[in-house]
């Protein structure tokens, strides 16, 4: 399997997924045939409410996080870029594209099934602080 082919595969779902507003059993199969136990993973933080998004105000500055077992895990979406293990160990070495925290972000997103919490701008340097210290 390719590196986009995950990317591409997931895209597709997350849209058919919005349009049905919902995962289906078919889409459900496919994402456990594509990931395994990323998607075993990526489901139960999904199901246990790890995805939060941070909206800092009054700037609007959007932070996204995976609360993980070890710790919470910064994502950066738009460059599909997480800060765990996973992520540095076999994404980088393209053994994988994406890790359980990106799987679920998007599909949280998609479906928004996360929880937004707004923090003002003073926290923000703080908690990226925090949330960047995580990895040292």
């Amino acid at each position: 399997m390719n590196d986009t082919s995950e990317i591409d595969t997931l895209s597709v779902i997350c849209r058919v997924a919005k349009a049905e507003d919902k995962l289906s059993g078919k889409s459900l199969t496919e994402l456990y045939e594509l990931f395994g136990q990323r998607f075993a993973k990526a489901l139960n933080a999904l199901k246990e409410n790890r995805v939060k998004k941070y909206v800092f105000k009054p700037s609007g500055r959007t932070v996204w996080i995976v609360i993980g077992r070890e710790r919470d895990y910064l994502i950066i979406s738009e460059a599909e870029f997480c800060m765990c293990d996973d992520f540095y160990f076999r994404v980088l070495d393209r053994k994988i594209h994406l890790c359980y925290h990106l799987i679920a972000q998007k599909i949280a997103r998609t479906l928004g099934w996360y929880e937004t919490l707004e923090e003002n701008d003073k926290l923000f340097e703080s908690l990226m602080n925090e949330w960047k210290e995580a990895i040292a």
